[in-house]
């Protein structure tokens, strides 16, 4: 993209980016198309192997009372339920991955399709089960959903995204980029959560700047 537009740095696994999508709904409602947003996957845990230990899951039941606190976003902790949970984010994320390739609207709903799922009803979203049951929920053919999430294609692709968050220096989620500017330079909006307000509030002052 030349236009001007967002980079929304995310993870499906990641709760600051669930409770992050208001502020994603909000940006659509003021800007529309004239601001796109192109979702980038981030790679929160991507590869993890390791099944967690009850005192990790613990660890991030704080985190998820803290979104909420913030947002008002409902919880369900069962998604982490079964014996011997990993906490891989690179399923899902490929999955994302895969709904982009439609359109960036399919993206940016998908990955919230996925947050709901896993963090207010309680879903693993790292089994291909229930990702390919959320795809058709989204309107994607389950079969071809399915063969394109297991290709090699579709895993590279994910993972060139986490390199480019690295070149990017993003460090954490979520974080919205925006630009570029008529100098063709990128700036940062918000690195971690911030409220609506806030957000549109900044893109509207760097609206402004550039159409100057």
């Amino acid at each position: 993209m030349t236009m001007p537009h967002l980079i929304y740095f995310s993870d499906p696994m990641c709760s600051w980016c669930y409770g992050f999508f208001p502020v994603i709904d909000e940006i659509r409602r003021t800007f529309g198309q004239t601001l796109p947003v192109r979702v980038v996957m981030g790679g929160l845990r991507p590869g993890t192997e390791k099944p967690m230990t009850e005192e990790a899951k613990l660890e991030i039941v704080d985190h998820w009372t803290r979104v909420h606190e913030a947002t008002g976003l409902p919880f369900n902790g069962s998604g982490m339920s079964a014996p011997g949970f990993v906490y891989d984010t690179d399923p899902a994320a490929r999955a994302v991955i895969v709904a982009r390739r439609d359109s960036e609207e399919l993206a940016a709903a998908f990955l919230l399709r996925t947050q709901q799922a896993f963090y207010a009803e309680g879903r693993d979203i790292t089994t291909q089960a229930v990702l390919a049951d959320l795809a058709e929920e989204m309107g994607i053919d389950h079969e071809p959903f399915l063969e394109a999430w297991a290709s090699e294609a579709a895993k590279q692709e994910t993972w060139r995204d986490y390199a480019i968050s690295q070149r990017a220096g993003v460090t954490g989620f979520p974080t919205l980029v925006a630009g570029p500017n008529d100098e063709g330079v990128y700036g940062v909006v918000t690195r971690g959560y911030a409220p609506p307000d806030q957000v549109v509030s900044i893109l509207k002052a760097w609206m402004d700047r550039i159409a100057a």
